[in-house]
């Protein structure tokens, strides 16, 4: 449905029951028939953790690793400016 501002603003208690009503429903907000704006149902929040469960799962399905581990505290210099050092 596409509504000038002035209208939806008249209209607006109706406008939202309407989208909360029907999930799928949207309003597009016109100005001199150009739409600026959209209202429609807000997305359900995510459960708490989800998005970590999601990452944990995903880092589980991934092959392992083959390189060698590189410890760079012991090398901090050599991987910051080169094995040659700074040169001035």
């Amino acid at each position: 449905m596409r509504l000038p501002i002035s209208e939806a603003r008249r209209r607006l208690p109706e406008l939202v029951r309407r989208v909360r009503a029907d999930a799928g429903a949207t309003v597009h907000i016109t100005v001199h028939n150009e739409v600026v704006a959209e209202l429609r149902a807000a997305l359900p929040e995510p459960a708490p953790g989800a998005a970590a469960k999601a990452l944990l799962a995903l880092a589980r399905r991934l092959p392992p690793t083959r390189r060698r581990k590189v410890r760079v505290s012991t090398n901090v210099k050599a991987h910051l400016y080169g094995p040659g050092g700074v040169s001035r």
